[in-house]
């Protein structure tokens, strides 16, 4: 069973080295170009404190460092984590 709960921020660092293009045809060697980012977030799962890194595609918004986010994790296994977005 999924339970949800909230999580914090706490760093969030762009992935260089790993870009992501999104045009066919570039005119210059970062034109098009979009780089996913790594979130270090803080949550608490049944009394329990865990501290997770997680990768954010270039689809979705990069949360702040001290913002709150939505979580879901399974009940069996707390340390699995899902950030949800929006509808997810």
């Amino acid at each position: 069973m999924q339970k949800r709960t909230k999580g914090t921020i706490v760093s969030a660092w762009k992935q260089w080295w790993l870009k992501v293009n999104t045009k066919a045809f570039r005119t210059g060697p970062l034109d098009g170009a979009r780089f996913p980012y790594v979130v270090r977030v803080e949550y608490e799962a049944d009394g329990i404190r865990y501290c997770k890194t997680k990768w954010i595609g270039t689809a979705y918004p990069v949360p702040k460092v001290g913002e709150q986010v939505d979580l879901v994790y399974d009940e069996g296994k707390p340390e699995k984590v899902k950030i949800v977005y929006g509808k997810d």
